[in-house]
């Protein structure tokens, strides 16, 4: 899998706590030509042990441009990063090519652009439906923007289209967020993901929390918007994969699922991320120390240590559908912590917050609401 991390945008959103920046023309070629050496430099780490020929290249499950906005760069700077992955990589039919995106920077002609490059998903960053939480938001968007951006991608052939949507807002209704899932389930996506919002400190909106100037989300009114989620998708027919995320059938995302499933990837960028199954590697969140570097890009690396890779098989599992499978866990890790773990779940299975099908543990209805509580439970 690889990410690719492009930290433009033209205005920060108040919650946003991903790295990024507002610079735009003077840095962009630079990163470009950054991440293309950076790629060439690094292309051999999902598989280090086999020299790389043209005929062994590594095929990829999934490519994902992220951000920041990705949908910030001009075609040519795409085009010359898909350049660099074809150089580098394999991009087989089925290979799942995701393109972050802002509503308002899609556009007829962007669509075929992406479509000649491959691109077969988009992601849209919608958040909500309502003008005037948009605007609380700083978002550049209008809903109006959002449906027909959505309406754009799929008559210019980008059928696979999700969209994220965020509850928990200050200000937000209850029926506010009811007529956030009535609007984006009418539309012809194919995925919709769904998070709380999450008030981080060194953000505008957590300073604003923090002076008493907004006032964050009651904790129960956020719990009946997540329920209005589960019902309302339910009802559209959406299969629900993992706690925040949701898709028609056959529409589950391939690289997202890597994540929650421990395979390795490679995360390209300022701020950008890797994990090679036992250690991770995390570029700086520093664009101009980026663009600046001679070789390699400054970084920091990680070995995780036996119990930080259990507790995370156990937490990314338990957060699917598909749920903890306890003999994997044996085999990867040794009898003796499927045993502790299985041993931890106990008062879970006993108030009904997980259930067991055989050696696999799942989170029910009612665990889902209490998610993280059941999955510290279980960390050794």
């Amino acid at each position: 899998m690889l990410y690719l991390h492009i930290p433009f945008c033209s205005s920060r959103c108040i919650y946003c706590d991903f790295y990024s920046t507002t610079a735009q023309e003077a840095w962009r070629p630079r990163f470009v030509e950054t991440m293309v050496r950076e790629m060439e430099i690094r292309k051999d780490y999902l598989r280090p042990a086999e020299p790389q020929t043209a005929e062994s290249r590594h095929a990829l499950r999934s490519v994902y441009f992220g951000g920041g906005t990705p949908s910030r760069l001009t075609e040519a700077e795409v085009e010359t990063i898909f350049g660099a992955i074809h150089r580098c990589f394999v991009l087989q039919p089925q290979t799942e090519v995701t393109f972050e995106a802002n509503p308002d920077d899609i556009t007829p002609q962007r669509v075929a652009a992406l479509r000649r490059l491959g691109i077969n998903r988009v992601s849209l960053g919608v958040q909500t439906f309502s003008d005037p939480l948009l605007r609380l938001l700083r978002r550049r968007h209008t809903a109006e923007g959002a449906r027909q951006a959505v309406e754009t991608l799929v008559e210019g052939g980008i059928g696979n289209v999700s969209i994220d949507l965020i509850y928990g807002l200050p200000r937000q209704t209850l029926a506010d967020f009811a007529a956030d899932c009535r609007e984006a389930l009418s539309l012809p996506v194919t995925h919709l993901s769904s998070y709380a919002l999450s008030v981080e400190p060194a953000t505008p909106l957590g300073r604003m929390v923090e002076a008493g100037t907004l006032r964050p989300a009651d904790e129960d009114l956020t719990l009946a918007q997540y329920e209005t989620l589960l019902e309302s998708t339910a009802k559209a027919g959406f299969d629900h994969y993992e706690i925040s995320n949701f898709c028609r059938p056959g529409y589950m995302a391939r690289h997202n699922s890597g994540y929650w499933q421990g395979i390795p990837y490679l995360g390209l960028g300022p701020g950008a991320h890797s994990y090679d199954g036992t250690s991770r590697r995390f570029n700086l969140p520093d664009l101009r120390a980026y663009c600046q570097a001679q070789a390699d890009v400054p970084h920091e690396t990680e070995t995780l240590s036996l119990t930080a890779r259990v507790n995370e098989f156990t937490f990314t599992a338990l957060r699917t559908r598909q749920g903890l499978d306890l003999q994997q866990l044996r085999e990867r890790f040794g009898k003796d912590i499927a045993d502790a773990v299985r041993r931890e779940a106990r008062r879970s299975l006993a108030g009904g917050l997980l259930e067991a099908h055989g050696d696999t543990l799942r989170l029910t209805r009612q665990g889902l609401f209490v998610s993280n509580d059941v999955m510290s439970d279980l960390m050794i």
